[in-house]
């Protein structure tokens, strides 16, 4: 399996098997584990990780950074200030000057289009480290923290709430290629693109899995495992936060949402968390929240990604 995934782009998960995205989730268990042994790895000594970001991060930079140096390699930061793009190169013309420097290439912008670009014309494996469309880097951290907190993966239901945006979209590919419930709960007018949920019902149908979208988040939340929530404003939306407020009211995980879940039910969110909206700051902190857990799993995600792609 790791001789199959060398050399590949990490777009979305839906370029990826179930068998492929249980494989990367198996080897961040190995990784982790073994990094809380402090066992060192050279696995990628002397190779390089061009990072470019077009939108500000925390988790994916940090935990790209440390994990091509935990690996034996090192990463280097590109803000669009520091790049040509930021002044009219064609992402094709970056895409082959970088090919020549590094091993590969993780990129944060805005438009999927962009990754894609980058990807036909590079010679190295491009990661999407997020775009409007898709967050697949979070959402196998997402689900290597499922698997340690539920000991499975299959045969969860996974109930997200709140904006049909690249999370919900990264989840719902994620959870019906690997046999889970999702529901996803979306005010009107908010709901995920029609052209991703027409794709993940074909996941659904190939694995067992289910979808199940609408406009009710209790109904969503009732007897789940996994309670799932997102900022309702994402980056590039800032203009629309006020706005957005309006519909999303009653979209909030909260003491009462809660109750309505499995009593084991965990919550998750990708962070960063807008404490009072999107969820409620006893629940952020209570004791079925893993958000920090969560966060953590990013590194060792990550590291399985570079590990197996580089």
């Amino acid at each position: 399996m790791d001789s199959q995934l060398k050399g590949r782009d990490f777009l979305s998960l839906k370029d990826f098997s179930a068998g492929e995205i249980k494989y990367l989730i198996d080897l961040a268990v190995k990784l982790k584990a073994e990094h809380k042994r402090g066992v060192r790895h050279d696995i990628l000594q002397g190779k390089t990780l061009a990072m470019i970001f077009q939108k500000a991060s925390t988790r994916t930079r940090v935990s790209f950074e440390v994990g091509m140096f935990q690996l034996g390699g090192m990463a280097h930061f590109l803000s669009t200030q520091d790049l040509q793009i930021g002044r009219g190169e064609p992402i094709s013309d970056t895409a082959r000057v970088l090919s020549r420097y590094v091993d590969g290439i993780l990129i944060r912008t805005y438009a999927q289009s962009e990754v894609e670009e980058l990807a036909k014309y590079a010679d190295v494996p491009v990661i999407n480290g997020l775009t409007d469309k898709y967050h697949p880097t979070q959402a196998l951290a997402d689900m290597l923290t499922i698997l340690e907190h539920k000991r499975k993966l299959s045969g969860i239901k996974l109930a997200y709430i709140g904006d049909g945006n690249n999370m919900a979209h990264s989840l719902m590919i994620a959870g019906t290629k690997l046999g889970q419930e999702v529901r996803v709960a979306t005010p009107k007018g908010y709901e995920p693109l029609p052209e991703v949920v027409e794709m993940c019902m074909a996941f659904a149908k190939e694995s067992g899995a289910k979808l199940i979208l609408g406009n009710d988040p209790e109904e969503a939340c009732f007897g789940a495992d996994v309670l799932y929530t997102d900022v309702w404003a994402s980056m590039g939306q800032e203009q629309e936060a006020e706005e957005r407020k309006k519909y999303f009211q009653g979209f909030q995980i909260n003491d009462k949402i809660l109750r309505l879940a499995d009593r084991n039910a965990i919550v998750m969110h990708c962070l960063p968390a807008h404490r009072g909206e999107e969820i409620a700051e006893e629940v952020m902190e209570g004791p079925q929240s893993v958000v920090f857990d969560e966060a953590e799993n990013r590194l060792h995600a990550h590291k399985a990604i570079l590990a197996a792609l580089l």
